[in-house]
Order: C-alpha cells, then structure tokens, then sequence
C-alpha cells in the first residue's frame, strides 16, 4: 500500500466532511438572510447581527461557530466581532447575482431528506416520486433565476440569430418541463406580442405559475400540467416558433419520446431551444467537471430517481452531449449547435433545428 497516498485520501476525507457540514450552513446562512444582512454590516457583535436579522442570538452564534471554523468569517476575539470580507460576499450574496453559489448548498440539504428512500431504491429498485422534494422546485426556480434569468437579454435570447426580433413581431412558444415558469413569465412581460406556453407534471409547479403571471396581469401565457411520457404520440404538428427547455428533458420517463413530440411541435423554420447539464457521455471524463461530483449526486437522488419512479429509463442528468446529439437525432432533428457561456459551469446550450 502506497502510505503517502492513503494519508493524503484520508486528509481529503476529513475536509469533505468539514465542507459537507458547511453545506448545510450556508444553505442556512442565504436562506435566514444572514448572509445579506452581514453584507451590509459593519463588524458587529452576535447580538448586533442577530438583532438586524431578526433572529434568535444563540443560533446565529452557533452558526458564526461554523462560519468562523471554516475561514468564511472573520472574527476579532478583542472586539467579539464578525466580519464578512468582500471577497466572500461576492459569492454568497443576493447582491453577487449569478455569482451567489450560496443557492446551489440548498440541493445538498434537500436531497438528504430523501437518503433513506434513495437506501430502499438501492436495494429493491424503483425509484422517489416527485413529492418526496418539497423545496425542489423553489431551488431550481432560484438556481436558474441566477443562472438563466439574470442574462436571459443579453446572453441566451441571442444564441438564436434574429430571435429577439421574431419574438416583438409575435410567435408561439412552448415551455417544456417549465417548473414554476419564471422565465416564461419573464419572456412574456418582455414580449407582449408573443404567445407563451408552459408545460410540467408538477401541480405544485404549474399553481405557483399560473398564480404568478395573474399577479404580474399577463393575458400572453399560459400553464398546463401536462405529462409528457407520450409527447410523441400527442403533440400537435408544426405548431410552435420556438420550443425550449431548461434543464428538464434527462429527468424526463421518456426523453425520446418527449424529444420526439418537441421535433413534431416545431414549425419546420422554427428553433428548439435547449438548456443542459454540461456532461462528457463519459464518466473518466467527467472527472474534469469542476462541480462533477455534486451534479453526479443530484441526479442519482433526483433526476435518475424521480424518473424511474415513473417507469421511465433514468437517463440521469450526466448524460451529456455526446448522448444528447444521438437522442436529438433519433428524435429527427439535423441541426444541433453547442454552446457554452461563460457564467454557467454546469450547462450546454443547444441550438437545434429541423
């Protein structure tokens, strides 16, 4: 045995269980706000940062423990006071926009609450439904409210040559897999002369949708719940401009056949417009991903599961675009178009014709 090796896997080990805990405190430092309110603070005693969040002083002194422990705070022992330096608010602030990874922490919080229903599928099979994630949902409007919505204008929409154009003279859009449909919802306010179209499984999804376009008095979208297993075989021909999906086709039972529906749904001059996970079809190669290992995790306690819970085949979200150009050309469609931007680590972003 290589000792120097097994020393050096065994540090690592300790650090992961370090950085495993402090997962779950950052999840509840954004969540509580405390994050933000120290952002705007200038050194401050427990007290003082426990007052200005609203929140009780012994668990903000807890959680300054961990904070501290894990260099992400600073603390003076003479003064008794904490300190969040700028350059670690930059990342773990509302204020950093896409730049917040605080958001991405609450997955690990929430696929713990599945750990022993993930046990069972280990060694029975099957798979966890979808109301076993009460906070999925939130979190991906949230992750993708950073990731997607924050540079929907000016790096997404112009991925498509002319799309912004085509969309203030008016055409038809389907959202597939919409989830609570922000960015639906956002298109249609920027683009009141556009119809919008949302689809999802989730009724929990599509009520917070629907409820959010009423509020904002949108009369150019609408939500359905819609199970998509057998797109194929019920979608309408040629009827949409454009088609996209945001990470949702790998969670899908059957993403051929969902894929299949999307190419029938498309007019043939129209533009399927498609979001995800930025895998290599290879694992040996996906050790490169920077954040790899956590996407690996997601997948294996939701995308895979929830998609086997339905019957359906667990692609899983590390499919990657080797497989997704096979599953885009079965489906039928003969241009694909990879792209890359520089703000999301995790995503391809395909441009995809008849």
């Amino acid at each position: 045995m290589d000792e120097k090796k097994a020393e050096a896997f065994a540090d690592n080990l300790v650090n992961t269980l370090n950085n495993g805990a402090l997962c779950l405190m950052i999840s509840i430092g954004h969540r509580t706000g405390l994050f933000d309110v120290m952002n705007n603070l200038s050194p401050s005693t427990s007290e003082e940062i426990a007052e200005k969040s609203g929140l009780n002083e012994r668990y903000v002194r807890e959680w300054l423990g961990a904070m501290i422990t894990s260099k992400v705070i600073d603390y003076d022992p003479e003064t008794e006071k904490y300190n969040l330096p700028p350059e670690h608010s930059a990342f773990l602030t509302r204020a950093a926009g896409a730049d917040n990874i605080a958001v991405f922490s609450q997955y690990i919080s929430e696929l713990g609450t599945v750990e022993n229903e993930i046990i069972e599928c280990f060694q029975k099979g099957g798979g966890v439904p979808y109301s076993s994630f009460p906070r999925f949902h939130e979190i991906m409007a949230e992750d993708s409210g950073q990731s997607v919505l924050s540079t929907l204008e000016s790096h997404i929409i112009p991925l498509v040559p002319d799309l912004s154009e085509k969309l203030e003279n008016g055409i038809s859009v389907l959202d597939i897999g919409c989830g609570r449909g922000l960015i639906l919802t956002r298109l249609a306010e920027l683009y009141p002369g556009s119809k919008f179209t949302g689809k999802d499984l989730s009724t929990e999804a599509i009520e917070f949708a629907r409820h959010n376009s009423k509020q904002k008095g949108l009369n150019n979208i609408e939500f359905a719940i819609k199970d998509l297993t057998n797109f194929d075989q019920t979608a309408q021909s040629e009827t949409y401009d454009l088609i996209t999906s945001f990470d949702a086709i790998h969670d899908q039972a059957k993403p051929l056949n969902v894929l299949i529906g999307i190419h029938k749904s498309l007019k043939n001059d129209g533009v399927y417009l498609m979001q995800d996970i930025s895998g290599t079809s290879h694992v040996d190669k996906d050790v490169e991903h920077p954040i790899g290992t956590l996407l690996y995790t997601i997948s294996c306690m939701h995308c895979m599961t929830v998609s086997l819970e339905q019957g359906g085949e667990g692609l899983g979200a590390m499919w990657g675009e080797e497989k997704t150009r096979d599953y885009l050309q079965q489906a039928g469609f003969g241009s694909i178009e990879t792209n890359k931007l520089d703000h999301d680590i995790q995503n391809y972003w395909y441009v995809v014709k008849k």
